[in-house]
């Protein structure tokens, strides 16, 4: 049998009613009690890492899920993570840097509604993740939920209270997990041979600017003075505003004489961004050598930046190695970009 270690972190999925509304009290061994069944295809160890809302999650909850898992990971075969749904995409996006080619499965599932309750997708959402855990064929990081298995880098939560909760943006789903078994859409062809690399660093001064209509371009100015990096979520295939005062232009040109990281993407959820179609993109992003998401999700571009900045602060460091690709996080990247 393969040896599973399952490490609790909170969330819905661990939450208990109280006066002030659901709190995660359930503990991780206290969740296993809840999927007997998967004793006849694994043997399991728990360890309570956190246990908070997912509201609450912060880099350093991150750094802390990948040290754990670091520290046992010769002693087991995979691993599963219990998580709340509402920052569960980025935790898989950052563990997907964090942890790197790992030839072990790390699963992330949690739930919408808690496991104590009588009508939940809890309890198979996490006896689905001990199966593929368990999976001789399963790797690298992974979340299972509602009988999908997405890659780590391409989850995006887009339903807050339906079981469907995640969907796998601009990417097929690895896997799904039906009646008991496991059917691989995607074979393991490209699975990394390599030893597995763990990282120990991330930057948490990484800003998010979500554009509309009339949006100042001051904020950037202010964010200068605060950040290490952008993330500007630009409308369509993207682009930046181009108003009469050109300050959008003046800000980012102050970004980048501070050699600090600006990173464009869509707030379409699904295609990606091409900032070379229109005037809007092309200019700016070739003058000022923008960095794009291109078929990305935000949480991945997010993380990734976040871990490129704490390895790294040199311009063509942090280029190259936000296009090189990670757990299949960006696929679709014009030629002269990595240039």
């Amino acid at each position: 049998m393969k040896r599973i270690l399952m490490l609790g972190t909170g969330g819905t999925i661990a939450c208990k009613r109280t006066e002030h509304g659901l709190k995660p009290v359930i503990t991780s061994q206290e969740l296993l009690s809840y999927v007997p069944g998967s004793r006849e295809f694994c043997e399991i160890d728990t360890r309570q890492v956190i246990n908070i809302d997912s509201t609450n999650i912060q880099p350093s909850h991150w750094l802390t899920i990948a040290a754990a898992i670091e520290e046992a990971y010769c002693r087991y075969d995979g691993f599963v993570i219990t998580h709340g749904t509402d920052t569960l995409a980025y935790t898989a996006a950052s563990l997907s840097y964090l942890i790197q080619g790992s030839p072990k499965p790390i699963v992330i599932t949690g739930s919408q509604k808690p496991i104590n309750m009588e009508n939940t997708d809890a309890r198979i959402n996490l006896e689905d993740s001990l199966r593929f855990a368990s999976c001789s064929k399963a790797y690298d990081v992974n979340i299972v939920f509602d009988g999908q298995v997405i890659a780590g880098t391409r989850g995006k939560k887009e339903r807050t209270k339906s079981y469907n909760a995640f969907s796998s943006i601009n990417f097929p789903n690895v896997a799904m997990i039906q009646d008991k078994r496991i059917i691989f859409y995607l074979d393991d062809k490209d699975r990394n041979k390599n030893q597995v690399r763990f990282y120990h660093q991330l930057d948490s001064k990484v800003g998010l600017l979500k554009l509309i209509p009339s949006t100042d371009a001051s904020l950037l100015d202010y964010m200068a003075n605060h950040y290490h990096g952008v993330i500007i979520e630009a409308f369509g295939v993207g682009g930046l505003p181009s108003y009469e005062n050109g300050d959008y232009y003046r800000a980012i040109a102050r970004w980048t004489s501070l050699g600090k990281a600006v990173v464009m993407t869509t707030q379409v959820t699904n295609e990606g961004s091409n900032m070379s179609v229109y005037e809007v993109g092309k200019q700016i992003k070739q003058e000022f050598r923008l960095l794009e998401a291109y078929d990305m999700t935000l949480e991945a571009a997010v993380t990734k930046l976040m871990w490129i900045l704490g390895q790294t602060r040199e311009p063509e460091k942090i280029r190259r190695m936000f296009y090189e690709t990670v757990n299949r996080d960006v696929l679709w990247v014009s030629s002269h970009a990595r240039n």
